[in-house]
């Protein structure tokens, strides 16, 4: 009889559903927003340099050089969420630390890019072509600072030793966007190289 009381209670209790943590669920959606953005952006900017009175110019190669500091942020971001799986705290501070001084670079690096185009008379007010360019740039550098907020929250939080390896949320979360926003300029300086 007490047998059968069990597996009734057993029976009784609510199936676990599949769930996914609010804060990545945000992140996915703000990731889709951001695609979705950049599609369109990419697909007004072919069809506009289709209609012709297109100005040809050289991509300044610094864009280039910002491009491998960004990878490389990317790849001290992976060790970061490595060394917080393994608990291995000064790794995992000394990593953030060194994709956030990274992404500043990188930052600095788009700026002076855009003093280069400048000096090839490219301006953000004229041609489309330069217009677009400045516009994809300067996108990518905004999400990128925001970025860079995440960075700073994942920093604080590793200080405080709120991320180890049972809390890898934190990392997780920021270590998703970072290379999110690596991938996006990937795409996006190599769409502007081939489509100038």
């Amino acid at each position: 009889m007490e047998h059968l009381k069990n597996l009734n209670l057993a029976e009784e209790q609510p199936q676990e559903t599949l769930s996914m943590d609010p804060k990545k669920f945000i992140l996915w959606l703000f990731i889709v927003s951001i695609i979705m953005l950049f599609a369109s952006q990419t697909s007004a900017y072919l069809v506009r340099r289709a209609e012709g009175n297109w100005l040809e110019f050289t991509v300044p190669i610094i864009f280039s050089y910002s491009t491998v500091v960004l990878v490389v942020s990317s790849i001290s971001m992976h060790i970061a969420y490595l060394a917080a799986k393994k608990d291995n705290f000064s790794v995992l501070k000394t990593a953030i630390s060194i994709t956030f001084a990274l992404g500043l670079v990188f930052l600095w690096m788009q700026f002076e890019g855009w003093k280069d185009l400048v000096k090839q008379n490219v301006y953000f007010v004229g041609n489309p072509a330069g217009s677009f360019f400045y516009v994809f740039t300067f996108l990518h550098g905004a999400h990128l600072i925001t970025g860079l907020i995440v960075l700073c929250v994942a920093f604080t939080a590793a200080f405080q030793m709120q991320i180890h390896a049972k809390n890898l949320r934190r990392i997780s979360i920021c270590a998703t966007y970072w290379h999110f926003l690596d991938i996006l300029w990937i795409y996006l300086f190599v769409f502007l190289l081939y489509f100038r």
